[in-house]
């Protein structure tokens, strides 16, 4: 599976957002589904972006519950746009599919999706699912996250040694002054990776930063918390820009997409640092010889925040059952069943190369994090599992029903700024302008 932040949304945002005007008009935030409640005997429907789980795996499920899966792949912005055609129109598209952290606003409010409480366990979920809060709505369930996201520094830990550093950063200042030494020390040029192309993954390294400095992007009521050039989201945005400006990141950054970096930059030893990166990407792109020359060399930091280390902003999927499902109880069992924290952590391999599934990440579950750390098998289990514990939504009132418009103002005005063709004042004053109009 791909992670939310390396999508390509902007392609996405204009359909959606047409689609969504006439649901909010058509449909209200109570629906109900009329599908059957049978479990045994059916086949439902799953639609995700990402490869199934392996048939061994698929196949026992139907063996133990009577229910067969039509696993589906689509990619990540065609699906988005099913979900909502199928959603407004009142049609059969899936049973299960996904709920991105970013549309749980948009989707719970048009009551797309059923109440995930009404058929799961909540309060084992709450207990075992630290991210459930990022698929929270007026006290529903929209979704459960399936697997973990949330962004993490990430150190060249011999580039920052060959540059005389003995001892990691835990602040802001002292991760900038470390990143000049490298830079100065001739030990990579351009140190720090910022992806600046206008997408998506410029957004959310704002929000991790901006939550680094101390700071959220939004109120409960979608109203900017970032245009007082004290405010975090100011500072986060100023830091950015300044370390393109001085060299800090390198030139062709300006038009490098996010995964596109961890894997050109970051991956092949020419950047020391990326300080909104992926969790598990140590284990999953910088450990993989085939994909890596810093085998063994880049580790997480935990991210260096105004006074010390803080805490990281959670970008999850999860999968949830669309009001229109043939067989919402039936999609139910799989979700219990995809979601479960033995599943995940044989998903993410803990018991051999048979039953992992391609490109999983981490387990959503505590419980799944902590198996493959107690068995040796999870690159910094210890630390990433601490890090997963006090993950925190971007948005903590939940993310807005028009967060695509606002993420494209977002990622169009700091591109800007980091072009020079507009000052940081300007940009922050045109994405919070959108904000606020958007918010009314």
């Amino acid at each position: 599976m791909i992670r939310m932040s390396s999508r390509v949304r902007g392609a996405v945002t204009a359909v959606i957002a047409s689609t969504l005007a006439v649901g909010l008009a058509s449909c209200g935030s109570g629906s109900s589904s009329g599908g059957s409640t049978q479990t045994k005997g059916v086949t439902i429907t799953v639609a995700l972006f990402g490869a199934a789980p392996p048939k061994a795996s698929m196949d026992a499920f139907t063996q133990s519950t009577g229910i067969t899966v039509n696993w589906t792949t689509i990619d990540w912005d065609s699906l988005q746009t099913k979900i909502a055609a199928a959603s407004t129109s009142n049609t059969y598209f899936a049973d299960a599919t996904d709920v991105d952290w970013s549309r749980v606003g948009q989707e719970g409010k048009l009551g797309w999706f059923l109440p995930l409480e009404k058929y799961l366990d909540a309060n084992a979920l709450k207990a075992d699912m630290p991210q459930l809060t990022s698929f929270t709505y007026d006290g529903h369930i929209v979704g459960v996250p399936f697997d973990a996201s949330y962004l993490v520094t990430t150190v060249n830990t011999e580039m920052f040694a060959k540059a005389g550093i003995t001892t990691m950063p835990t602040t802001i200042a002292e991760y900038t002054d470390d990143l000049r030494k490298i830079k100065a020390s001739g030990v990579a040029e351009h140190p720090l990776n910022i992806p600046f192309a206008a997408a998506e993954g410029l957004s959310t390294y704002w929000y991790e930063t901006t939550n680094a400095f101390g700071g959220t992007i939004l109120d409960g009521s979608g109203k900017p918390q970032f245009t007082s050039p004290d405010s975090a989201g100011y500072k986060a945005a100023q830091w950015m820009v300044d370390a393109m400006k001085s060299g800090l990141v390198p030139p062709g950054n300006i038009n490098v997409a996010d995964s596109q970096g961890q894997q050109t930059l970051m991956a092949k030893g020419l950047v020391a640092s990326t300080f909104a990166d992926y969790s598990g990407n140590v284990g999953s792109l910088y450990n993989v010889p085939a994909s890596s020359s810093v085998v063994g060399k880049v580790q997480y930091l935990a991210t260096p925040g105004v006074t010390g280390p803080t805490t990281n902003v959670s970008n999850p999927d999860g999968i949830g059952i669309l009001k229109t499902a043939k067989y919402p109880q039936a999609a139910a069992k799989f979700i219990e069943w995809f979601t479960d924290g033995a599943n995940q952590a044989d998903f993410a391999g803990v018991n051999g190369p048979d039953k992992v599934m391609e490109g999983y990440f981490l387990p959503s579950r505590l419980s799944g994090l902590t198996t493959l750390t107690d068995k040796g098998t999870l690159v910094s289990g210890k630390e990433l599992t601490a890090m997963l514990k006090t993950s925190q939504p971007v948005f903590p009132a939940g993310a807005p029903t028009w967060y695509p418009q606002f993420s494209n103002a977002v990622y169009t005005n700091l591109h800007a700024a980091a072009t020079g063709s507009v000052t940081v004042d300007a940009a922050i004053k045109a994405i919070a302008d959108t904000a606020d109009q958007l918010s009314k």
